[in-house]
């Protein structure tokens, strides 16, 4: 096997009541920008916890919207650098963290944002404590941050080392507010990155490591996520497998599941855990032809016996929702081809060509 590195650099701190225990390591700076969506970091008393933990001035934004775009980040930025914050605290669920990340590049320069797509940025981002309320993306601790792109009609990822949380809470008291849709849709996200990190091309000893173990986790609660049975424990044990599912991602980056699934988010509104899992199946089932041990390992890692297996769990937690998605046969294959242009095809084992790619999709959305 090739050489590889691994880089983490961001300190875990998980359990109840961890920014209670821990509030030195939240404040990063003199005086913070608070990034939040619209209710999540409210309802789920992550953000009362905060404030009640600062001893230092802050500022909220409290302006985005799920999928966010880069106009957000503009005015995040900005409130940052005429409010003088010299550290950012993002609380919510993978949209208000990455658009945190954004902010707090954009917080010290003051650029078009999508030139750091082409460009990158000269100042190091702002510091950033990462608080989730969902168990999901795994933001918390990984380097990416991604934004809607409307320009391409496409989500996008800006990556950087800078872009990693300083400090990462869990606590999974504040993902117990979650319905249990939410629930299903961000336990999946995180179930695709253990899955795609652990048969990417840039998978290696030590990101297997992670992405098993976030695996064997993750398969101690299918049974209560099929029965809704959303339970302390389940919550507790769904928050840790995000956890392990971004660190995996950070090493391994994302394969074609996630180029796929971003059309159906930008185009269709679908959830993006909802989109990963609606085509994991059919990834599997590719992947399987290529990488037979490895996909069987994954298997073994969830307690299932077949790839027809995992298809089946897939679609007992997320069938449902393909009544409702109507996405025209004639659309895939622009679709399939857009993906291509993506990093996410060069980490997905099996070159696939576009045509593998639309038949996959065809195959996974369309009945």
């Amino acid at each position: 096997m090739a050489d590889f590195s691994f880089f983490m650099p961001t300190r875990i701190i998980y359990g109840a009541g961890s920014i209670k225990a821990e509030a030195e390591s939240l404040e990063l700076g003199k005086k913070a920008l608070i990034v939040t969506g619209r209710k999540s970091a409210k309802a789920s008393g992550a953000l009362d916890d905060v404030l009640a933990a600062l001893s230092t001035d802050y500022v909220i934004f409290d302006q985005v919207e799920n999928n966010p775009g880069v106009d957000t980040t503009v005015r995040g930025g900005k409130l940052a650098r005429d409010s003088g914050c010299d550290f950012v605290i993002a609380i919510g669920g993978g949209s208000p963290l990455d658009a945190a990340k954004a902010i707090a590049v954009l917080a010290v320069n003051d650029v078009e944002p999508l030139t750091l797509y082409t460009d990158g940025w000269s100042n190091k981002a702002l510091p950033i404590a990462a608080v989730p309320t969902t168990a999901g993306t795994g933001s918390e601790v990984t380097q990416y941050a991604v934004l809607t792109i409307d320009e391409e009609e496409t989500k996008k990822g800006l990556r950087g080392p800078d872009l990693f949380p300083t400090t990462a809470f869990l606590d999974p008291k504040y993902t117990q507010s979650l319905p249990l849709d939410v629930t299903v849709d961000t336990a999946v996200d995180a179930l695709s990155h253990l899955v795609e990190g652990y048969l990417s091309n840039r998978a290696s000893p030590m990101s297997d490591l992670t992405a098993a173990e976030g695996l064997k986790i993750w398969g101690q609660c299918r049974t209560q996520l099929e029965q809704g049975n959303l339970t302390d424990f389940v919550r507790e044990r769904l928050l840790l497998a995000s956890c392990l599912g971004g660190i995996t991602i950070a090493q391994t980056g994302t394969t074609l599941v996630h180029a796929l699934g971003y059309p159906l988010t930008y185009f269709y509104h679908v959830p993006h855990g909802r989109a990963n899992g609606l085509l994991m199946g059919q990834y599997l089932q590719f992947t399987h032809k290529v990488a037979p041990d490895r996909v069987n390992q994954v298997l073994t890692f969830l307690g299932l016996n077949s790839v027809d297996g995992f298809v089946h769990l897939m679609d007992r937690l997320l069938g449902h929702y393909l009544d409702e998605l109507d996405v025209p046969s004639h659309k895939v294959e622009e679709y399939a081809a857009k993906a291509m242009k993506t990093n996410n095809i060069a980490n997905s084992m099996g070159e696939p060509t576009a045509v593998q790619l639309a038949k996959i999709m065809e195959k996974s959305i369309i009945r």
